[in-house]
């Protein structure tokens, strides 16, 4: 596997895959051909359905050249094309003089196609699953998931991971210090700050805490949606689940930064696992790609700092999957917020579910977490192409029904 290095990438949002991910590729293509006086960009297949509501026509004519850069949203299906696909032709007057074909496969990442895959030299890891991992930590007697990554990544993970988590921290205090309408035609208000100012009117506990953890998570994620500066946990669309519960048992339990740094490295294994196996990409797999695997990075970061052992950091990713599989991705008008906003929120709490039975019943379990990645890949692929971020199906669909069109 690759360094949890590339399950972090700290960008603007609104998609790490819609507006990242096709940023990247622009960037590539321009230095291969700086002499192009024109470009050409179609897209394909989720990018061309859901491209204007995440903002992939903006991305690429801010990186190409606006006055120069044509953006085509094809409906052409291809078969055997992968579902965020983009095709890129350059120009010098009509002389087409370069070509290149993307595939955006999630959190960021790029694939060229025809290019050969990068070289094994650039594995960090030699497992390439959970049971491989759990098998060399009993090995060498390490205990902790976080001591596992910095033997393979080295000491010099935990500045890396500090960095991150201090981004993180930053999208969840800017995200409660604004109020107003996000952009992209919806109407759609911020809550974050409403929601961590209210005072119940009874003393519960539990209210409280899911107050707390509603409040970051709807914090993360509405800045996200406002295109601010957020950090794929996997993705951008799920950024907020993992930051949420790490900032919540920080203010109630008391950890540090350094401490925080090892649940973001246990969760960095668990999100790496699953974009190794399966996927984490809402267009391939649906959101249980994304918000599925935020939650089980989120479960197991909270194991992790609790100091749970290697079972039961397992059983509490393997929990938080489990009860996401089949989870659809139909983003309203394509825009990255409703229901993408409140499943952040929904998704951060059943990671403290999760962990929580981890606890008490980590001995009774029957589902390793491998199995139910390969699950998760199984359902993805084998949902309706309307329900994987094409906007044509569940809600997004219903919603156009009742005579609202997209802006």
């Amino acid at each position: 596997m690759k360094s949890i290095r590339e399950i972090y990438k700290i960008g603007k949002g609104p998609s790490s895959s819609h507006t990242m991910g096709p940023e990247r590729a622009a960037k590539v293509f321009l230095e291969r051909y700086p002499q192009a006086e024109s470009f050409r960009v179609t897209l394909y297949g989720s990018l061309s359905k859901t491209g204007v509501g995440h903002g992939t026509d903006r991305v690429l004519l801010d990186t190409l050249g606006p006055q120069r850069t044509k953006v085509v949203f094809s409906q052409e299906e291809w078969e055997g094309m992968h579902p965020n696909t983009l095709a890129f032709s350059a120009f010098v007057g009509d002389l087409e003089i370069g070509q290149m074909q993307v595939e955006s496969i999630g959190g960021g990442d790029i694939r060229i196609c025809g290019q050969p895959a990068a070289p094994m030299s650039e594995e960090v890891y030699v497992e390439h699953s959970f049971a491989e991992i759990a098998y060399f930590c009993r090995w060498r007697y390490i205990q902790r998931l976080s001591d596992y990554v910095e033997l393979n990544e080295g000491p010099e993970i935990w500045p890396f991971l500090m960095e991150v988590w201090q981004v993180m921290k930053s999208a969840i205090d800017a995200g409660l210090s604004k109020t107003g309408v996000l952009p992209g035609g919806l109407n759609v208000q911020r809550k974050a700050k409403y929601l961590i100012e209210q005072v119940p009117e009874a003393d519960i506990p539990a209210l409280k805490e899911f107050q707390m953890i509603a409040a970051y998570a709807y914090a993360v994620a509405e800045e996200n949606a406002d295109n601010g500066t957020v950090v794929t946990a996997p993705t951008c669309g799920a950024c907020g689940v993992l930051p949420a519960v790490l900032k919540y048992a920080q203010v109630t339990r008391g950890f540090s930064d350094e401490e925080v740094c090892r649940g973001l490295a246990a969760a960095g294994i668990i999100g790496n696992l699953t974009k190794t196996n399966a996927s984490i990409s809402g267009a391939e797999c649906g959101c249980q790609a994304e918000i599925g695997t935020a939650c089980s990075m989120a479960a197991a970061a909270l194991a992790e700092l609790y100091k749970q052992n290697l079972d039961q950091v397992e059983y509490a990713a393997e929990v938080a999957m489990e009860h996401h599989l089949g989870l659809t991705c139909d983003p309203i008008c394509g825009l990255v917020q409703i229901p993408c906003i409140e499943r952040n929120a929904v998704a951060a709490v059943r990671a403290m579910n999760a962990c929580n039975l981890s606890y008490f019943l980590t001995g009774s379990r029957n589902i390793s977490y491998d199995m139910v990645c390969r699950a998760m890949k199984e359902t993805g692929v084998n949902l309706d192409h309307r329900f994987r971020e094409t906007s044509e199906g569940g809600l997004a669909k219903l919603y156009n029904r009742k005579g609202h069109q997209h802006r």
